[in-house]
């Protein structure tokens, strides 16, 4: 049996359970919304910041970290407000997807306009422009993330098939990385400086744009989730969810591996060109880093049925841990087989670590509706996905102020001290954070068992109610 929804293409329905899904076609359309925005926030993070803004914009880097603090700020009010808005949200077609109409044409000419050199010569002129169109860039890519996320947990019911689907999802955030890291040499293929990555920034915004509307085609809503919308004042919702204990608990493992991603995709650059002195190494270091974690994101989906989710979680951050922590004793005459090995590593980790907290973020939503008769995807993966952009920016300018204040200044040669620092911030600081994560995921409460009870009752109470 087939179904179409709201223009559709064939869902597939499980023969146990009737719930519809999608297909394997239509997942990996999917996952082209998470490629798009992970390549936007992974360019930002790697590319942007730390190296187009100081080495191309001129931009001292005190300045550059603050040009993503002030589009988190503007984020701060926009994300959760967007999930929000999308829970209440009556267009006649769905909650969620007409979104990724609305907002896919200005998140990438918004893209595209951080990469142009405005032509400013004062400090502040440049600072200016670039948060501006930063905080665009927030709002458009605020308006298509947040509600992509919030329809996860709806298409996708159960403990398993949540894992399945964020794991194309993850797949496609993992591609990507790829697509960030690219940024550079395809900038560099259409010139040096400024007027390439002005090029580059043009032809990844219109990729970053039309992915949207295949997006909007493949999916779905599910009118029984749309009838039970929130009633709870704006306020009142956010209270309530911070006072969840599942939530928080949730929230707090993943930022801490979250910030571990962030601090090693904005500090890997320097790393290798700073620290081993083999800047040109890193495209290829990142490439074997991202194909490893594509290719093991399948293993852990197998590794993960019939398994907590939080268990998983805890293995996958052990894994990476252990890898940052070698990198501490890599050194320029370094064996390229002991490098590459630890690179590795990291990535049989680091995919897991980024895919289980939002797979486990739809059994805290059903947790929610048990508790409050409501559905309030777009309220949590609001919070959720502010809290993650947050916490990267709060981390690179951080960072990014404090090698400021240690000396660190454009060129080729920096003191022994900044050096140091970017050592320590790349390896030691990450294997910090992870050791947390594992720490906090040790007794998460929403089980695979806790779940089934859940879905059990909310199965009961809608009995109880035809």
């Amino acid at each position: 049996m087939e179904v179409k929804a709201g223009g559709a293409d064939p869902q597939q329905v499980d023969e146990e359970s009737g719930a519809r899904r999608l297909s394997a076609g239509s997942r990996t359309v999917f996952a082209l919304g998470d490629l798009t925005v992970n390549t936007a926030l992974s360019a930002l993070a790697i590319v942007y910041t730390t190296y187009f803004l100081t080495q191309v914009a001129g931009l001292r880097p005190v300045l550059a970290g603050l040009v993503p603090f002030v589009g988190r700020i503007v984020d701060a009010v926009t994300d959760p407000l967007m999930g929000r808005l999308s829970d209440h949200t009556t267009f006649a077609g769905g909650r969620r997807r007409p979104y990724f109409l609305i907002g896919a044409i200005p998140f990438g000419a918004s893209f595209a306009l951080l990469w142009v050199d405005p032509g400013f010569t004062s400090q502040w002129s440049i600072f200016g422009y670039y948060a501006v169109i930063y905080c665009v860039l927030s709002v458009s890519s605020t308006v298509v993330s947040v509600p992509y996320l919030a329809l996860i947990p709806e298409m996708a019911t159960d403990y398993d098939d949540r894992t399945s689907l964020n794991t194309y999802r993850a797949v496609g955030a993992t591609i990507g990385v790829f697509g960030a890291i690219a940024l550079r040499p395809v900038a560099a293929l259409f010139g040096e400086g400024a007027p390439g990555f002005a090029a580059a920034g043009l032809l990844y915004g219109v990729a970053m744009m039309l992915p949207w509307f295949a997006i909007h085609r493949v999916t779905f809503e599910r009118p029984e989730f749309s009838r039970r919308r929130s009633a709870t004042p704006v306020l009142e919702g956010f209270r309530s969810a911070l006072r969840r204990r599942s939530f928080v608990q949730l929230m707090a493992l993943y930022l801490s591996g979250r910030v571990a991603m962030d601090l090693v995709g904005a500090m890997l650059i320097l790393y290798f060109t700073y620290w081993l002195g083999r800047s040109a190494d890193f495209e290829l270091a990142m490439a074997v880093f991202l194909l490893t974690t594509i290719f093991v994101l399948p293993v852990w989906l197998r590794l993960s049925l019939h398994r907590d989710k939080a268990t998983i979680f805890r293995v996958g951050c052990a894994i990476w841990m252990a890898s940052q922590a070698l990198l501490v004793f890599a050194m320029p005459d370094t064996r390229d087989a002991v490098l590459y090995g630890a690179i590795c590593a990291a990535g049989v980790g680091f995919g897991v670590v980024d895919l289980m907290p939002w797979a486990m973020l739809g059994e805290v939503i059903d947790e929610d509706e048990l508790e409050t008769g409501e559905r309030r995807e777009g309220l949590y993966n609001g919070l959720f996905m502010f809290l993650r952009k947050l916490a990267g920016a709060l981390v690179v300018a951080l960072v990014l102020g404090g090698l400021d204040l240690l000396g660190f200044t454009k060129g080729a040669t920096q003191n022994e001290v900044v050096r140091v620092a970017i050592l320590v911030l790349s390896t030691l600081v990450p294997a910090a954070l992870l050791a947390l994560s594992i720490w906090l995921a040790s007794d998460y409460p929403i089980t695979r068992a806790a779940h089934a009870r859940i879905l059990e009752r909310l199965a009961d109470r809608k009995r109880g109610s035809d």
